[in-house]
């Protein structure tokens, strides 16, 4: 193994998609998923972690909060970051598709503890189905550790009972249907009255109930989920922050003033 072999184009696309992934204070040579990737690809797992803090000096938003990564990052890095964030969509899929080859299952296993991952596609179904799902596996790992794997409203820890939300509607959006700063970490019941215009998040990330559900608040069930949260600024993901206009569309589409 040499740590100055040319990296290549599926190699970058398998970094990527961890860099999505992995929080910043993972991104070193002793995490799990690091070394069994590294151990596949044929490299050490410091060039990997490098190779991923290479991609971090490439994030604006870690270094709009002084986080830095490393410098260095070549013209081929720059070219994987803005692929990556012009075509989530395909490259989410595709990058999933590699790791899957590389590692299987595994890397559900290594990556975060969520006894309810997606399950295994089978050979029956089309393969225009099996895309959908393997997009579907990276979408939600991405949300989901990106949030700390809580609910970004109420701080729900349980796997089970978290969903990798969308702002943008999942059937009008499919270019936006992997773009990770198009998804919310929640609890399925803040998801589902999201999903159906109950509760919405305004231009300052704080959380708007909608007067159809400010009516049931004398409920005590319903002020424990959401009455106590209104206002209350959302948990934000390390990276891949809601993008403000999708959420303002939400609002002015989606949300029942």
């Amino acid at each position: 193994m040499t740590n100055r072999k040319s990296w290549s184009r599926k190699e970058l696309m398998i970094a990527m998609n961890l860099y999505c992934k992995l929080p910043f204070g993972q991104l070193h040579y002793k995490t799990p998923l690091i070394i069994a990737v590294a151990q596949k690809l044929e490299r050490t797992p410091s060039s990997l972690a490098m190779k991923l803090t290479n991609f971090a000096s490439l994030d604006p938003e870690l270094q709009s909060r002084g986080i830095k990564g490393l410098k260095g990052a070549s013209k081929a890095d720059q070219a994987m970051w803005t692929e990556f964030n012009r075509d989530w969509e395909r490259l989410g899929c595709e990058s999933e598709e590699q790791l899957d080859l590389l590692l299987g299952a595994a890397s559900e296993k290594l990556l975060l503890n969520d006894p309810a991952p997606l399950s295994a596609t089978k050979s029956t179904e089309s393969i225009a189905n099996v895309k959908v799902r393997i997009g579907q596996k990276f979408f939600r790992q991405t949300i989901l550790t990106n949030y700390y794997g809580r609910c970004c409203i109420t701080g729900n820890p349980i796997p089970e009972l978290l969903v990798a939300s969308h702002i943008l509607p999942w059937n009008k959006y499919p270019e936006h249907r992997l773009n990770p700063h198009n998804g919310l970490c929640l609890s399925k019941t803040q998801d589902a009255a999201f999903d159906q215009g109950l509760i919405t998040i305004d231009s300052s990330y704080r959380i708007v109930l909608s007067s159809y559900l400010k009516q049931y608040l004398s409920e005590r069930t319903l002020d424990l989920n959401f009455g106590i949260y209104a206002g209350q600024e959302i948990t934000h993901p390390e990276k891949f922050n809601p993008d403000l206009d999708f959420l303002k569309y939400h609002r002015e589409e989606i949300f029942i003033d």
